[in-house]
């Protein structure tokens, strides 16, 4: 028997992102190119199930990798007590567009009268289409929100000129795509040729 597939495919374009590298520490540094992880936090953004979730499978880079300098003011839990606020400096990525490329799967063979895939498939689609969200969709950062977040555009496509290695890149934070444990994990020698680039 031969499992049906529900594709989905979205676009997403930003003046700014960040995709911080773990080793980078205070120092933020972003990846040249969206994490898994990431990928799958933006199609949260859409809609979420605890049955059935997105699994990205390739993401065309459709503008060139530009880095450029960031500072922002942080008021959060974890600056120094007795401080108000501290400034924080990163290294992000500018002007970006994304063609992000998944299916639909889920924890358990689908029923006739119940398919967590195909119901999660279909209200991704429409909610797209219609420009609805759960929550702001954002790239990396939560303040990096796009100016485009929707179906794929004729009027953009993976810039050809973009070949590289990633050395190791961060893959999941969790031991499963909804409610798991924290165990990151990492993929290495990650290529983008093309400017596509796949995930195993």
């Amino acid at each position: 028997m031969i499992e049906k597939a529900y594709p989905v495919s979205f676009e997403v374009a930003g003046a700014a992102a960040m995709f911080t590298r773990p080793d980078t520490g205070s120092a933020f540094v972003s990846y040249p190119a969206p994490t898994k992880s990431a990928l799958k936090s933006m199609f949260e953004c859409v809609v979420m199930s605890k049955s059935a979730y997105f699994e990205p499978q390739r993401v065309e880079i459709c503008s060139p990798i530009v880095f450029h300098k960031y500072s922002t003011n942080y008021g959060g839990p974890l600056r120094k007590s007795g401080t108000t606020n501290f400034q924080i400096f990163a290294t992000v990525l500018e002007n970006v567009c994304y063609k992000v490329h998944g299916v639909i799967l889920s924890y358990e063979p689908p029923k006739s009268e119940d398919n967590p895939q195909h119901k999660l498939q279909e209200v991704f689609l429409r909610r797209l289409n219609s420009g609805y969200f759960f929550s702001t969709p954002y790239l990396g950062w939560k303040e990096f929100v796009p100016y485009y977040f929707g179906p794929l555009r004729e009027s953009t496509s993976a810039d050809t000129q973009i070949n590289l290695t990633v050395p190791s890149m961060l893959s999941t934070m969790y031991t499963r795509p909804t409610d798991g444990s924290i165990a990151p994990s990492f993929a290495q020698n990650v290529k983008i040729e093309k400017g596509v680039m796949f995930f195993d």
